[in-house]
């Protein structure tokens, strides 16, 4: 079986303007994928060039072997949608919800398993627009799944939830992934991605950036992992004198960054031998969203060129 999203070459231009400006990346099936970037990026773009809903204007593109714009009526019946901040008939019930989609995709439905799924059970009877932010979510996260999709595209799906519908949505996405279902999420909360993806794409100024596993984006462009310690300014410059480390002070703050465990022990030993005070002690490692700002940051600069541009 081929990749379950394949992109070669993907470009969409609006006169002068290059909303994504030739991009690649490949999704196997059963993984979950997440697509991120600032607002403006081309993430929205891309998305609906893969859904189907707008026309590239150059490249290849293939959703479960299909093409989104000349084949998208196949391609619909085998793929799952939750539109951003998901809306609906104000006055429809879950449970109705369930019956209105599974009539349009010509399927049957088990509506209390797929209310049971999303945790919305006990709202199967109350009217759409008496549901608190979360449950309407986990509402759009149901009728995504109706047909019984091969692949899920959720975009902020946990976006203004509480943590609490939040985690909930994650264990439908971990859910989705031991079905071997393909999930193609797009989210602002960066934990949220380097918890539950297996691969990342990393989009600005419609080039990506950075891709592949979260740990291997952070090992790559992270910062080593580190030594925090609250201290002065002194107890810094004598473990500047005696380390040969990289030492980083700050309005109290002091980060020795360290090339492997054993070095934490050198690290306190100096500290202890100072003489001097000092409080607090904690090991710190870069995560997916220190990267992703970093990396932003230093493309808005001039500084880093898209992947793959030498």
């Amino acid at each position: 079986m081929g990749d379950a999203v394949r992109v070669q070459g993907l470009t969409k231009s609006y006169g002068e303007l290059n909303a994504v400006g030739g991009i690649d990346f490949s999704v196997p099936p059963g993984r979950v994928f997440a697509f991120l970037g600032p607002n403006g990026a081309g993430k929205t773009t891309t998305v609906e060039i893969l859904e189907g809903l707008r026309k590239r204007t150059k490249g290849e593109v293939e959703v479960l072997g299909l093409d989104p714009w000349t084949q998208g009526r196949a391609l619909h019946h085998r793929i799952g949608v939750i539109p951003q901040e998901f809306r609906f008939f104000d006055k429809i019930t879950p449970a109705e919800s369930v019956q209105y989609y599974a009539r349009l995709f010509e399927k049957p439905a088990d509506v209390e398993a797929l209310l049971a799924r999303v945790e919305l059970s006990d709202k199967a009877n109350a009217r759409f627009d008496t549901l608190s932010g979360g449950q309407k979510q986990k509402l759009g996260l149901a009728l995504a799944l109706v047909n019984d999709p091969e692949v899920c595209f959720l975009d902020e799906p946990t976006t203004g939830l509480d943590p609490h519908a939040r985690r909930a949505i994650w264990e439908v996405i971990r859910m989705l992934k031991a079905d071997h279902r393909t999930v193609f999420l797009t989210t602002h909360y960066l934990e949220e991605a380097q918890l539950l993806a297996d691969q990342v794409a990393i989009i600005h100024q419609g080039r990506i950036i950075a891709s592949g596993p979260p740990d291997a984006i952070i090992r790559q462009y992270g910062r080593r992992e580190r030594l925090v310690v609250q201290g002065s300014s002194a107890l810094a410059e004598k473990l500047r004198a005696s380390l040969d480390l990289p030492v980083r002070a700050q309005d109290g703050r002091i980060e020795i960054a360290f090339r492997e465990k054993a070095d934490i022990f050198r690290v306190l030993d100096a500290i202890e031998k100072s003489g001097l005070p000092w409080s607090g002690f904690a090991t710190q490692s870069d995560t997916l969203e220190d990267v992703f700002v970093s990396l932003v940051g230093k493309m808005d600069e001039g500084v880093l060129k898209p992947a793959g541009v030498a």
